[in-house]
């Protein structure tokens, strides 16, 4: 397993969009929720200053479906 990088919030939501996932609604506090109509997958993503702390990273990822090279690749 490759070592996972610091991402914020910006980055995060950009690889998501890039593997089909689609802003569907906004959750609790600053939370939101992206679907990926293709596999049906909601994810929860929160919309916070900074980098996301690397464990967030890992379960938002693990939500979608993938492993972290799928996500991390372009």
């Amino acid at each position: 397993m490759s070592r996972l990088p610091s991402l914020t919030y910006r980055e995060v939501i950009q690889r998501l969009r890039a593997k089909g996932f689609v802003f569907d609604r906004q959750a609790k506090g600053s939370h939101e929720i992206w679907y990926n109509p293709q596999t049906g997958v909601r994810v929860t993503v929160p919309n916070h200053s900074g980098d996301l702390p690397r464990g967030t990273l890992r379960a938002i990822i693990r939500a979608a479906g993938m492993s972290v090279e799928e996500f991390l690749s372009d």
